[in-house]
């Protein structure tokens, strides 16, 4: 069984391999897990060379390759249908079938549990968690992950001012929206999925 962290690593590997051929290094690894340390991306790929998934040759920055293993069916719920949250509508059954692992998972998203309230008009509520996909820009409109002088990270709506000021701001009436200058906020990341647990 993968971890997370352990299938994004997997998922970038192989889709390195099918485009250029080769396995990636390390470095490239971490870039495209968002990983910065190298000790970390070694753990992970030794976590993958233990479990069976590649092999790898010593003293060989691209010695890597992956082991063929049967296809693993993706963690997938019956997707049954409709349902009306507006105006009713006739029940009619559909099944089919939703992937979870197309919508919750890949090498450019991780997940975060949420704090607080400041979210709660955009339905964003305490302990519920938000899947994001990392990137370092954003556009207007969008809730972001923000990071305010490399120190606190925050989950906001995105508005750029003007040129020189980034307005994050809050989907609750009784918080006031915070204005900072451009080189104070670094954009970690776009929210792109939520999922609450109500057990």
């Amino acid at each position: 069984m993968l971890t997370t962290q352990e299938q994004n690593t997997l998922q970038f590997i192989r889709n390195y391999i099918a485009q250029f051929g080769n396995a990636p290094k390390f470095k490239e690894i971490g870039l495209g897990i968002g990983v910065n340390s190298q000790g970390t991306v070694h753990r992970y790929v030794q976590a993958l060379e233990d479990k069976g998934y590649i092999n790898r040759i010593k003293g060989n920055s691209r010695g890597m390759s992956l082991i063929d293993l049967p296809m693993v069916s993706p963690p997938v719920i019956p997707l049954v249908g409709k349902i009306a949250a507006g105006l009713p509508i006739e029940a009619v059954e559909d099944q089919q079938e939703l992937n979870l692992s197309e919508m919750f998972m890949g090498p450019d998203l991780f997940a975060l549990r949420v704090s607080g309230d400041s979210m709660i008009e955009a339905g964003i509520l305490d302990n519920d968690y938000v899947i994001i996909k990392k990137q370092p820009i954003a556009h207007d409109g969008d809730i972001v992950v923000a990071m305010i002088d490399k120190t606190e990270a925050t989950l906001k709506r995105f508005r750029r001012r003007s040129n020189s000021e980034i307005a994050l701001i809050p989907e609750n009436c009784e918080m006031e929206t915070m204005v900072y200058s451009a080189d104070r906020v670094r954009i970690h990341g776009v929210l792109v999925g939520q999922m609450r647990n109500y057990r």
